[in-house]
């Protein structure tokens, strides 16, 4: 029986030497103890919601969902200690019971802690940062099985590191979060024309503390989501509605059209002008990681890119454009971000707008991915790095100011590059 492992959409694979889950920090010394007599290189798997193959390997594979523990929490501060295997899902649950959250999500929560701010994960929010904001500190353990606890204090370079790592600095063990009182938020749900919104594009980003919209390229409508807090009690839908909404509607019926899309590309202007007509007025308020995110079990394929808010406008149209040209019967995503100060996060040093392109399963994903990419190169966009992209570190070193500070951290904490694949050998070059 061989070890295998594949992502989340089903579109990455490989086969390690080793896949190993440890359940303690000792056990994974001992696991790059044995990686280094054998020599082996060393990836980290969290969730597998990444669409990049950026933890495949032929050597040791770590699996760390067995590190998965709340291991202190002090309610007075928000300071939040946690295994880096536990999920976005499982912290806010635990958390709910001592009156913490998240102050933001993205539209999913399955990641892993340590995936999800590796690569850079985000909701929406024009003051909000992505989710490696929320850290105070992040437990690495190097290749020699040492542990260094890294702060703003301890070692600013290598926090600036290490927060958006693409896990080529070491293992990620355990993180540190900072947490806001936990708070109810309204969301709102409604159909609104694409053009209504470009024309008055910064009263809905700025005029909402979360605001985000999907549109089709042959629909003229946008279904477009605003999050606000409330002082209201969380009145939670029923399960029977929940289950219609969330999993009927959004994922089965809509998986049945992608699928008639995929067999019958000619209906695909008519499947998105429907299902753009099919989003209706809805509101929930509920706790807040309830109302960010909701289920995903379509499986698609996605690229998403950030790019300087001020071309939201412009780039949005675009992508819009070059959509039409393609088949794809998938939505475009988009949505705002503060800057932070993370050396390779894709919103680093700039207000951000994110825009997100998708293709279903089982379609040619490539030739429509490179002509948005093109759009995105046009407005030095960065792209997500837990989602596809083309780039090589050749193109994306001069899109980061930080790009050579980053770069010796890696080598200080890596110098031999028990750490890397053919993905980081790409998109951050080899250490040296």
């Amino acid at each position: 029986m061989t070890n295998s492992w594949v992502n989340w959409a089903g579109d990455q694979r490989c086969t390690p030497s080793t896949l190993a889950t440890p359940h303690s920090v000792d056990e994974v010394a001992d696991l790059l103890a044995a990686a280094e007599a054998d020599g082996h290189p060393v990836r980290v798997a969290g969730a597998g919601h990444s669409f990049t193959d950026t933890v495949l390997t032929n050597g040791t594979l770590l699996n760390m969902e067995k590190l998965n523990r709340v291991l202190d929490i002090d309610r007075e501060t928000g300071s939040v200690r946690v295994e880096a295997g536990i999920t976005l899902n499982a912290v806010s649950n635990s958390m709910h019971e001592h009156g913490l959250a998240f102050p933001n999500l993205g539209d999913i929560d399955v990641q892993t802690v340590a995936g999800a701010t590796a690569t850079g994960t985000h909701g929406t929010g024009s003051t909000l940062q992505n989710l490696s904001a929320a850290m105070h500190s992040v437990e690495l353990m190097l290749a020699d099985g040492s542990r260094v606890e890294l702060n703003e204090q301890s070692d600013p370079d290598g926090w600036r590191a290490a927060r958006v790592s693409v896990g080529a600095l070491g293992v990620v063990t355990a993180v540190t979060l900072r947490m806001v009182p936990s708070f109810v938020l309204e969301g709102i749900e409604r159909p609104i024309p694409v053009d209504d919104i470009l024309a008055d594009l910064d009263s809905f980003v700025d005029g909402n503390e979360h605001f985000e919209f999907y549109m089709f390229a042959h629909s003229p409508l946008a279904m477009t989501k605003r999050n606000n807090r409330v002082a209201l009690l969380e009145q939670p839908r029923g399960k029977a509605v929940d289950w219609f909404a969330d999993i009927l509607l959004s994922n089965y019926a809509f998986d049945a059209l992608c699928r008639l899309g995929r067999r019958q590309p000619r209906l695909i202007p008519a499947i998105q002008r429907g299902a753009s007509h099919a989003g209706s007025y809805r509101r929930q308020v509920d706790r807040s990681y309830r109302v960010f995110a909701s289920p995903r079990l379509i499986r698609f394929t996605e690229m998403e890119y950030a790019i300087p808010r001020a071309h939201s406008v412009e780039a949005i149209r675009e992508i819009k454009e070059v959509t039409k040209k393609f088949d794809t019967p998938m939505p475009i995503e988009v949505r705002w971000v503060a800057p932070d100060d993370a050396f390779l996060s894709p919103a680093g040093g700039r207000d951000t707008c994110y825009i997100a392109v998708h293709q279903y399963r089982g379609m040619d994903f490539e030739p429509y991915f490179r002509a948005c990419e093109a759009v995105f190169d046009r407005y030095q966009g960065r792209p997500h790095w837990g989602k596809r992209h083309f780039q090589t570190a050749a193109t994306l070193r001069e899109r980061y100011p930080e790009w050579d500070r980053f770069a010796e951290v890696r080598r200080r904490f890596d110098p031999k590059g028990r750490f890397t694949n053919t993905y980081l050998d790409r998109v951050l070059g080899p250490i040296g």
